[in-house]
This record gives structure tokens, sequence and C-alpha cells, in this order.
């Protein structure tokens, strides 16, 4: 048996869960997510919901810890949301918002203007002898890692400085360089 397969998701006050043959529709007060899944037995009871597998097949097996943890950061995300913070290093890289448009400036030629999903919502932080730190907040997990990961594309944290557009609190392997 999985091991995260096998515990059950609570749902909190204010979140219904509504299953449907094998869609699953998550709502609370932050929004509204939709997945499907397949072979893989859902149900909610008593403010739980409780995920089964079939049978003891290879597929089955790998498919119910991943369902259950899709479930739970569908109910997680509707109920408080998530956060991805990432912070520009280096001199002259800069991050302002307008509305859902980002530019970036990161010491190409020109400056990066990003649309960003409604679904996201973007803030940039510049205070004066910190590095510029971007938040992304939304109620979509992948969604919002996926817009992080697109933007720390632009310009990924180099190995010797560590200039470049890292997540916060993220370890960079450094690298010494030339030894004289």
């Amino acid at each position: 048996m999985s091991r995260i397969g096998k515990n059950p998701v609570t749902v909190p006050s204010g979140v219904t869960v509504d299953v449907t043959g094998n869609v699953v529709t998550v709502k609370g007060k932050l929004g509204e997510l939709t997945q499907t899944f397949d072979s893989i037995d859902i149900k909610v009871e008593e403010g739980q919901v409780i995920l089964e597998r079939p049978s003891e097949l290879k597929d089955h097996k790998a498919k119910h810890g991943l369902y259950r943890s899709l479930i739970n950061n569908m109910i997680v995300g509707v109920s408080e949301g998530f956060t991805k913070e990432l912070e520009l290093v280096g001199v002259g890289y800069r991050a302002t918002h307008q509305g859902q448009k980002l530019d970036l400036a990161l010491g190409f030629s020109h400056s990066i203007v990003m649309d960003l999903a409604p679904e996201v919502k973007v803030e940039t932080v510049s205070e004066k002898g910190k590095n510029p730190i971007i938040k992304l907040t939304s109620f979509d997990k992948q969604l919002v890692g996926q817009v992080a990961a697109k933007i720390r594309a632009f310009r990924k944290p180099e190995p010797y400085k560590g200039k470049g557009i890292k997540f916060v609190g993220e370890q960079l392997r450094r690298k010494a360089g030339k030894s004289a």
C-alpha cells in the first residue's frame, strides 16, 4: 500500500470537493480547480477525501500517491494559496510590474516584458541596498511553479558569482574560479 496514497485528505471548512465520474472539482474562497483522474477510486466521506486503488497493478500503485498529492495541493490551493519568491542577483537587475505585465531588466540590450496568466498575482519588491524580489501568488501550485521556472530561465544563476534569478532560500553550488 502506498504510504502517501492511503492517508486521507482532510477537507477544511469553506472548501467543497465534488467527484463526478473521474473528474474532481474543488471550490474554495480563492478559486476553483478541476482535474481529471483515471484508474483510482475517489470518495468523499465525512470531510475527508479517500483514494483507493482497484488492484495491485504497477500503474495503479504508481498513481495512488500521485493523485492523493494532487488532490491535497488542490485543496490547499483554494483555501490558502501558494507563493513563490524569486530574487534577482546582479548589478542593474530590476523588476517592475503593471497589472499582469512583468518587466524585467536583466543586463540584456532590451528589457523582457512577460504577460502573466490572470490566475497568478504578481508583486515586485525593490528596497535600496537589497536585491529585487518577485512574489508570485496563485491557488494553482502547478501554474505558479511553471511561471516561476519560466522567469528563472531568462537568466539562471551562474556558479562563479551567483548572478541571475534564483528562488529565495535556494542554495547554489559555487565554483572556485581560476587559481593563479
